[in-house]
């Protein structure tokens, strides 16, 4: 079984990071796992001298998530790397039967599975994201939306050769980017079953990905500035198809999330996200009724 690096980010959340480690040993038979302890100032480090096994980087000026897994990336050995946040697990043996499945498919540059969406307090729901899991050349659909949930993927090294590293000014939508990067060079791979439990963010849970109105600005500027210039997007007459399911699901999730911090009694954040959503223009509150996937994770 070919190296596989596992590169676990933390911040401040030490009583969460064993069982993310531990997780990551139990999913393949031939693990590297490195934590990059993104300048924590608490007992992450004392905790992390206690975990076996592992590769232990400390950053002293904080990186934020997407430059601490290129820092992860740049000390890792493996063939293949995948991404673990520190309040996620992997399923037991999960990496295993991703890099098989990879392995198979030579001409694949990723392989990705299934979510199990995970509660605050981390009990597993009956949901999983994403209900459908497209492969081969998903360019186009990735453009529409992110189905590809950010710790079930695992993608050779030899991509970002091609592809570079994490954009690590993305805060909140740098999986998203590097996922599509790769798409436009390489067909995508994907094993339909729960490889991941993934806990999603509430409107009161300080996650980065609970803040739905940056996230979704700061993906339109992308998607303006830079993915729909990409080398087979530019003058592409798909774009303007994948314009509009971009901005259809943006506005279901700004949907879906201004009815979320209303629930949490978060009217500041409630309102932030209906602002966000009215400046995506009536075009797009008219397709909402056509969006299938009702919530995306973006």
């Amino acid at each position: 079984m070919p190296l596989t690096s596992i590169i676990i980010t933390t911040h401040n959340r030490p009583q969460l990071l064993p069982r993310a480690v531990e997780s990551a040993f139990a999913s393949g038979a031939n693990a590297e796992v490195i934590v990059v302890d993104d300048a924590s100032t608490d007992e992450t480090a004392a905790v992390c001298r206690e975990l076996s096994g592992i590769k232990y980087v400390r950053v002293e000026r904080n990186q934020r998530v997407a430059g601490a897994r290129n820092l992860g990336v740049l000390v890792s050995n493996g063939e293949y790397l995948t991404f673990l946040d520190d309040d996620d697990l992997r399923v037991p043996g999960s990496l295993d039967a991703q890099v098989k499945r990879l392995a198979a498919n030579p001409e694949a540059g990723l392989v990705y599975g299934q979510a199990v969406l995970v509660n605050q307090s981390g009990k597993a729901t009956t949901r999983f994201y994403p209900n459908d899991c497209p492969e081969g050349d998903v360019f186009w659909q990735l453009l529409g939306r992110n189905f590809i949930p950010c710790g079930s993927a695992v993608f050779r090294r030899s991509c970002l050769d091609r592809v570079g590293l994490l954009d690590h000014v993305l805060a909140g939508i740098d999986d998203w980017d590097l996922w599509i990067r790769i798409a436009e060079l390489y067909p995508i791979v994907a094993l339909p079953e729960p490889v991941l439990h993934w806990r999603q963010s509430t409107p009161s849970s300080q996650q980065g990905t609970s803040q739905a109105a940056a996230i979704v600005s700061q993906s339109v500027r992308q998607f303006r500035q830079i993915w729909e210039r990409l080398p087979r997007a530019a003058n592409s007459p798909e774009i303007q198809q994948a314009w509009r399911r971009f901005s259809a699901n943006m506005g279901a999730h700004l949907s879906t999330e201004v009815l979320r911090s209303l629930r949490h009694r978060r009217l500041a954040q409630a309102t932030k996200n209906l602002f966000a959503l009215v400046n995506l223009g009536p075009s797009v509150w008219f397709r909402l009724l056509r969006v299938n996937d009702a919530y995306s994770p973006l």
